[in-house]
């Protein structure tokens, strides 16, 4: 942004408000935030744990003609908060068009390319299972990623609904490929998603609307850029934070 743009208070801290209200977990779920130790998912029965995890537990297996792609280890290691995603999501699609499937061992990530496969340790015991990026998500501040209930049963945080987790990826697609962009807010109605990307475009360039068909309605999510890098978007990410009082999310723009 050039030195000397007003900051345009009202029109963004409506804005925020909005991307607050209407962004949710899991690339489907419009939640605000939930407390630190929430039961589990609004919506979503308290379906018990499996009585150990398992860290020989495998991720369901890349579709057809999708291959397995050595990454070098340590290339990419993220810490945070997952959650998970059971029964008012099973058999919808997920944003790579699969259908979700909460029996098998898959995630949705922000940024990490689809069928990237992903070591997922609880911090808090140490149990380990893999799962295949498929679905895009968490849209929730401080939350990396959204396990399937397997996954999440397989390292005993089902009934917690969330646990402090380390993700390593050790196979797939490089995850430093592509192309990130910022997400500034989502609405349930497109008229109201472009006016807000028409006053973004003004001072951004590349701004989008992506649809999302979620098992709760049509959302259209507003997005700005399009950059090489993760660290990129993060640095608009910041910008955007500090001129516009929006609440923001790195994301990969998929295609």
């Amino acid at each position: 942004m050039k030195p000397g743009v007003r900051r345009r208070g009202k029109l963004f801290a409506a804005a925020a408000v909005a991307s607050l209200a209407l962004s949710g977990c899991s690339n489907h779920h419009q939640t605000a935030q939930v407390p630190a130790q929430p039961p589990v998912r609004p919506g979503v029965p308290n379906v018990p744990s499996q009585p150990s995890g398992s860290p020989s537990a495998r991720p369901s297996g890349p579709p057809p003609g999708v291959e397995r792609q050595p990454v070098i280890p340590g290339q990419y290691v993220e810490e945070g908060v997952a959650s998970w995603y059971g029964p008012t999501f099973d058999g919808h699609r997920t944003s790579n068009g699969e259908i979700y499937d909460m029996r098998q061992f898959t995630a949705a990530h922000r940024t990490l390319p689809f069928n990237a496969l992903v070591r997922v340790t609880n911090l808090g015991n140490g149990l380990q299972t893999e799962v295949r990026i498929n679905d895009r998500g968490p849209f929730v501040a401080n939350r990396v990623i959204d396990l399937s209930l397997s996954a999440a049963q397989a390292i005993q945080m089902v009934g917690p609904g969330t646990a402090q987790v380390r993700l390593e990826v050790i196979s797939g697609p490089d995850p430093q490929t592509g192309f990130f962009g910022v997400q500034v807010g989502a609405f349930t109605v497109r008229e109201n998603a472009e006016k807000f990307r028409q006053k973004l475009a003004a001072t951004y360039p590349s701004v989008s609307i992506t649809p999302f068909d979620s098992p709760t309605g049509m959302y259209y999510r507003v997005r700005v850029g399009r950059v090489p890098t993760e660290d990129a978007a993060k640095q608009l990410a910041t910008q955007i934070q500090a001129n516009d009082q929006l609440v923001t999310f790195v994301v990969r723009l998929d295609n």
